[in-house]
């Protein structure tokens, strides 16, 4: 991946990442963080591993994961998942048959309540349904992990540069609304 040779070569990137905002283990536990931060931390949970759905249980996904819990290894995670999710689409699309893919869907009952948990890249997204006449949707609360991660942050910037406040911030990659999942 060119992207990463290219950090992986700039020293003063990489130097000015190592030790910045940094979440132990201990913490990361303690604080329940998830996603790929939580796997910078130590914390090896993911729902494609762990609580596996179709395809996933087939594919057989890796966890990537760091101890170091800084700014670096959260991007080390990144890179390191974006090449596992890269494998994962190839053999997606390798096992495709020939063929129209198109399956029939059957209008749930009113008032029929659903629950979706699938891994995204800032820990599990939950998404309830509750249906409406028609198959309308009468509810729809999806919940996206950064409530879970954002009170992580205030302990991250602690001791650190002011300078280094948006550097740690976009190593969690955060939502402010929720509403980007």
């Amino acid at each position: 991946m060119t992207l990463r040779t290219i950090y992986d070569e700039h020293e003063g990137v990489r130097d000015r990442f190592t030790g910045a905002g940094t979440v132990t283990p201990e913490l990361a536990a303690r604080l329940g963080l998830t996603g790929l931060a939580g796997r910078a931390s130590a914390q090896a949970f993911d729902l494609r591993i762990d609580l596996p759905c179709a395809p996933y249980g087939e594919l057989m996904p890796t966890m990537v994961s760091r101890r170091e819990g800084d700014v670096a290894a959260r991007v080390a995670v990144r890179f390191d998942e974006l090449q596992e999710s890269c494998r994962l689409i190839q053999s997606i699309l390798d096992a495709l048959p020939d063929g129209p893919h198109l399956a029939p869907v059957q209008v749930p009952p009113d008032r029929a309540v659903g629950v979706g948990l699938i891994e995204g890249w800032r820990g599990p997204v939950l998404v309830a349904l509750e249906a409406g006449p028609g198959g309308t949707i009468r509810r729809c609360h999806p919940h996206d992990p950064s409530w879970h991660n954002w009170p992580v942050i205030e302990h991250a910037i602690i001791g650190n540069i002011v300078p280094d406040f948006p550097l740690i911030n976009k190593s969690f990659n955060l939502s402010y609304s929720g509403h980007d999942l």
